[in-house]
Order: structure tokens, then C-alpha cells, then sequence
């Protein structure tokens, strides 16, 4: 029995015994790996505008403390639960590991739009949910950061949240804050970049001509809308977008500056365009070179890999893929080259790395050092998979999970278990 439960935690062990199968790990040792260390649940209570009081339910999961404090945003989502934010915790722990980061996996969240309360309310629910998870984090045990619904401005009111707690300021605390409150230069684009370098990069090994190749990205937050605009700038040709209102298609290219503008002003890309209408279904199926899926989890299921017409599929978004969908990817690997998850959409976890070190140290750096230290860790983590991939004739997915798993693994023997 678990009270972690829901097909996006079923989906993570379900990987998780791919991996252990793999590496021959024994029965016993699993579960130690495998279930997080500490879930917390809490209600947070609000004042609302018209003077009503609405209790929210918050969640954060720390998988394993095991190479030091655990790492992980926080998402205010409507389908927020706790098996969801076990299986991101349990992720990001593979992921850190792969990057070399010191860290465990968490995740946070809290069931709530965030489009349905005005902002004094997210204020207020931001401060409450960080007030009640004070005890449990803290610079040297757990470091959030943000993630879909959250962004600059919640880290900077769960940092002084924290701070007026502990009477100094901690920046230290989260990651991802504004550069004014002690965040680092290259943090909000630090994901879609590294989805967008690494797509590149695999671009240049096939042989595939940025001018003229073409791209489509599946979700246009933060991180798809950043690795669209890098492709752009790089000139590949931006050929369809899609985010929870819609999808539009253009085969000559999309003006993607313009169309941020428009998200950015507008909180979607819903009214760009009347024209460029196009079905959010197939979107993932649209003929192109790059294949971004930078929304949710679970979006590539067996019929969708099945139809895919991508040369490169390069995961932006946590777990789009199902196990299911593996198999035939597996199958297809000649045709399709996968980045996975882990590796894919790792600048994020890594530029929060780099702020976390800068707000230790109170040394700050440039931006270009701040890119060139993310695309050098991306690289490293990228030949480690493919070299893993080639000795052992195995996916991406699983040599990218084997490198982490094994460390963590490592740590765990190394240490031992108390008492």
C-alpha cells in the first residue's frame, strides 16, 4: 500500500523497474531507490477579495537526501496531487544525478488555477504555502524553484516569506527569483535554451541544415516558448504552436517575437491570429524536423508515437512520453532521435545550480558564463547517454535513466543505511 497513487506515478515506476531490470538491481534494494524519503500535505487558507475564506490543498514531496538538499519546482495547477508530484520528485532525482548536481528530486504544488484568483490572492496563497512548509526546507535541505503556474514573482514572495521568518534575508532559498532579489542572469530562459541547444545539436550530427528545417512545439509557457524563439533566431522555421487554447499553423514559418509579445500581453496565444487555426490534437503529428512537446505529461501515447513524423523528437516538458509509447519509439529509433526528459529539459534544474552557488557565495556571474557553464554540463550529460546508449544497445531514455539511477544507487551503498 502507497498513498501515492494516479497514472503519472504509475508511469514513473513503471520506468523506474525498466531501469532496475536493467541494471540487475536486487528486489530488496528497490523500494530504498524508488519511494520518496518525505511527503508533506498542508491547507492553506486564504482571505479572498470579497472577504470569504477558501482553504487550498499543498503538496511537496522530497524523494531522497541522500547527495544533498532536494531540488524542484512548484506548480499551481488544477490537476495538482500527490501521486503527480511524487513521480516529478522521483524524475528530478535522475535528472540531478545525470547533470552531476548535488541534489535530490522534489516537487511542490498546490490544487488551484491560478487564472481564477487575482493577484493580492496569489500573494496571499504563495506566502501561506511557503509559511507552511518552513519547517520542512530550508538552503541546505530543500531549495524550490518555479514551475508551470508559478514564476519570478512567487519565488521572490516565497523568499521573503522565509526570510521574514528567519529575520535576515535567505536568498538562497528558492531559485528562479528576479534578478533584484538575488537571482542569476539566464535563469528564465536557462530550460528552453538547453532544449533548444541540445536540439541543435543533434541537428548537426544528421546532418540537418538549420536554414530551412523545420520545428513544432507543443506547449508555449516559458520553456516552449524560449526553445521556439532560440530555434527561430537560429533559422529553423517555426512552423506550428500550441498551448491550452489552441494551435496555429503556418508551413512558411511563424513570426514567434511577435507571437511571444502577444502571449506575454495576453496570457495565451488565443486571438493571434484567425487564420492560422489549427487542430490541438495533431499538432504532435505535423510533419517537421524538431518535435518539441513542452506541456504536460503523457501527451505522446502508443497511437501518437505511432504517427509521429519527426526527425527529432526533443522533450521539453516532464514525461510526455508513456512507457507505451517507448516501445514504439524503441522501434523507431533509426527514424526518430529521442532526447529524453531527464537530459532534454535539464538547463532549468542546472541554472537554479548556479543561482543557488551565486546566493551562497554572494559572487554573481555574467550571463555568458552563466551559458556556457549550462551548454557544457548538457554536453557532458549528452555524450555520457550516447556513449551508455551505444555500449549497452539500449534507448536514450534508459541509458539517460541508468546514468542517474546508478549514481544515486552509489550514493545510497556508499553511506549505508542507519542506523
Amino acid at each position: 500500500m502507497t498513498v501515492y497513487s494516479g497514472p503519472v506515478f504509475d508511469m514513473a515506476v513503471q520506468q523506474f523497474g525498466v531501469i532496475a531490470n536493467h541494471l540487475s538491481i536486487p528486489m530488496d534494494e528497490r523500494e530504498r531507490i524508488l519511494m520518496p524519503k518525505r511527503a508533506i500535505t498542508v491547507s492553506c487558507p486564504i482571505h479572498r477579495d470579497d472577504g470569504s475564506i477558501t482553504v487550498f490543498e499543498g503538496y511537496r514531496v522530497q524523494h531522497h537526501l541522500t547527495m544533498g538538499p532536494t531540488k524542484g519546482g512548484t506548480r499551481f495547477a488544477p490537476s495538482v496531487d500527490i501521486g503527480e508530484v511524487a513521480a516529478l520528485a522521483i524524475w528530478m532525482s535522475w535528472k540531478c544525478a545525470l547533470a552531476g548536481l548535488p541534489y535530490g528530486g522534489a516537487k511542490g504544488g498546490v490544487r488551484v488555477d491560478p487564472a481564477s484568483i487575482s493577484k493580492r490572492e496569489l500573494e496571499g496563497l504563495s506566502r501561506r504555502y511557503m509559511q507552511e512548509m518552513i519547517p520542512f526546507v530550508g538552503p541546505h535541505t530543500d531549495v524550490m524553484a518555479p514551475d508551470m503556474g508559478t514564476n519570478e514573482q512567487v519565488m521572490a514572495w516565497f523568499m521573503d516569506t522565509y526570510s521574514m521568518y528567519h529575520g535576515r534575508t535567505v536568498t538562497e532559498i528558492v531559485t528562479g527569483k528576479p534578478v533584484s532579489s538575488g537571482g542569476t542572469l539566464g535563469r528564465r530562459e536557462a530550460t528552453g535554451r538547453g532544449v533548444a541547444y541540445l536540439a541543435r545539436r543533434v541537428m548537426k550530427d544528421l546532418d540537418i541544415a538549420f536554414d530551412g528545417a523545420t520545428a513544432v512545439v507543443q506547449g508555449f509557457g516559458n520553456v516552449g516558448s524560449q526553445a521556439a524563439l532560440e530555434l527561430y533566431n537560429s533559422g529553423v522555421k517555426v512552423i506550428a504552436v500550441g498551448d491550452h487554447t489552441g494551435a496555429l499553423y503556418d508551413r512558411k514559418g511563424l513570426d514567434i517575437p511577435a507571437l511571444m509579445r502577444h502571449a506575454a500581453a495576453h496570457g495565451s496565444i488565443a486571438g493571434y491570429s484567425n487564420q492560422l487555426h489549427y487542430d490541438p490534437a495533431a499538432i504532435l503529428t505535423v510533419p517537421c524536423d524538431v518535435l518539441v512537446p513542452a506541456a504536460v505529461e503523457r501527451v505522446i501515447d502508443a497511437h501518437v508515437a505511432e504517427n509521429l513524423k519527426c526527425r527529432v523528437l526533443a522533450e521539453g516538458a516532464n514525461g510526455p512520453t508513456t512507457p507505451e509509447a517507448d516501445l514504439i519509439l524503441e522501434k523507431r529509433q533509426r527514424e526518430i532521435f529521442l532526447i529524453p526528459d531527464i537530459l532534454c529539459n535539464s538547463g532549468g534544474v542546472v541554472v537554479s545550480y548556479f543561482e543557488w552557488v551565486q546566493d551562497l557565495q554572494q559572487l554573481f556571474w555574467e550571463e555568458e558564463e552563466v551559458m556556457r557553464r549550462e551548454y557544457q554540463i548538457l554536453d557532458r550529460a549528452f555524450d555520457q547517454m550516447v556513449r551508455r546508449a551505444k555500449k549497452d544497445n539500449i534507448p536514450h531514455r534508459t541509458a539517460a535513466m541508468a546514468l542517474g539511477v546508478e549514481k544515486v544507487r552509489a550514493a545510497k551503498t556508499t553511506r549505508g543505511l542507519f542506523p
